[in-house]
């Protein structure tokens, strides 16, 4: 299979099916390739955040999330793609949607935590590091931060 961009829906998650879907690729990508305890990747947080689909076909591949944080500031979190939908352009889009997703909610800032091995995709974006690299679910992550107003 090629690496080239697919087009690719991204939408507010909507229905609980939906809601079923995007925890499924967070299952997937963390808890069964990157071995974080499904406790620890199913948050109090997924209750009250925006969360975010990528479908390609009807099929949902990626996912996020936005959780509004102090100050016009927000998080976004929880990227995920399924493995053959990678470096296609489904992350970008998926991060394009969450950042216009946050300023619609008055948010001026977006700060996430990158996996160290992906911080060069979010640099690519404008996020900026911040701080020293820490374990997050015992994986290295950076603090990020973008100006999005």
């Amino acid at each position: 299979m090629g690496r080239s961009m697919i087009p690719v829906e991204v939408k507010l998650v909507e229905t609980e099916a939906e809601m079923e879907a995007a925890l499924a690729v967070r299952m997937r990508v963390f808890v069964a390739e990157q071995s974080v305890p499904a406790e620890e990747e199913l948050d109090d947080e997924d209750a009250t955040a925006t969360h975010v689909i990528a479908r390609h076909d009807g099929l949902v591949i990626g996912t996020g999330r936005l959780l509004i944080r102090e100050e016009g500031t927000c998080q976004i979190g929880r990227m995920a793609v399924d493995q053959p939908w990678r470096r296609r352009g489904v992350g970008g889009q998926l991060l394009l949607y969450l950042e216009k997703e946050a300023r619609s909610q008055g948010m001026s800032q977006a700060m996430l935590h990158a996996q160290e091995y992906v911080k060069g995709f979010y640099a690519a974006h404008g996020y900026l590091e911040r701080g020293e690299v820490f374990l997050e679910a015992g994986i290295p992550h950076i603090e990020m931060r973008k100006e999005i107003s």
